[in-house]
């Protein structure tokens, strides 16, 4: 495997690619698994992954932190962004920072499927059951709405700090950051287990396609 870090002189690696690829950068990855990648994604044929993580222990393909991946990641080279619960993990000023990298790395077609979770919806359930009772439950175990305003306690308990959520979203909000972004059409939706999604695209009236195969896979979003 080659993997780059932020000390690295080489540029990304270019992996040899079917005439029909398409790149997608996998954000805040974790440790390599298809189910981390949501159900549009997983079809190695269409989607060649690379992996991005700040946390080396997760054996990612690029070793650095959303905030600033210019020394790595060239502009306009990858077709989708797929963001999964780690823009929670920025510090607040931190996340115009991150997507404005997100949008960077798109190519003109290309679009960001995010997810994290829909602080509303916290709320809501706290105000009826109270911080720690549990809201669902997890392969990790049972959450309650304390870790899904602060990071999952057990795995922070365990020391890994980067776990530690630090800012928090609505649907209008994250709208309105992706849309400061740069991103010319966006859309969000609120989803079971307390998740807050949101597709943003890069060139305007190209959406088409892309929520198409986002409804087949069962995530509709209503322009």
């Amino acid at each position: 495997m080659h993997e780059v870090t932020e000390s690295s002189p080489q540029p990304m690696p270019v992996t040899a690619e079917a005439p029909s690829c398409r790149r997608l950068l996998h954000v805040g990855c974790g440790p390599k698994s298809p189910h981390r990648l949501h159900a549009v994604f997983r079809d190695q044929r269409i989607w060649d992954e690379v992996r991005l993580d700040l946390d080396p222990k997760v054996v990612p393909d690029i070793i650095c932190s959303t905030v600033d991946m210019r020394r790595l990641v060239p502009s306009d080279s990858f077709d989708a962004v797929w963001s999964s619960h780690n823009l929670e993990h920025l510090f607040d000023h931190e996340v115009p920072l991150a997507l404005a990298e997100f949008r960077r790395v798109l190519k003109p077609g290309g679009y960001l499927l995010l997810r994290c979770p829909d602080l509303p919806a916290i709320l809501a359930t706290i105000a009826r059951t109270g911080l720690e009772e549990p809201a669902y439950i997890s392969p990790a175990g049972p959450i309650a709405p304390l870790d899904m305003l602060f990071g999952h306690r057990p795995s922070i308990a365990q020391g890994n700090r980067f776990m530690a959520h630090h800012t928090g979203f609505s649907d209008v909000r994250l709208g309105r950051l992706l849309r400061e972004a740069g991103f010319s059409e966006v859309l969000t939706r609120s989803a079971e287990h307390y998740d807050l999604w949101a597709v943003a695209f890069v060139t305007p009236g190209n959406s088409q396609p892309v929520l198409a195969e986002l409804g087949a896979s069962g995530l509709a979003f209503t322009a």
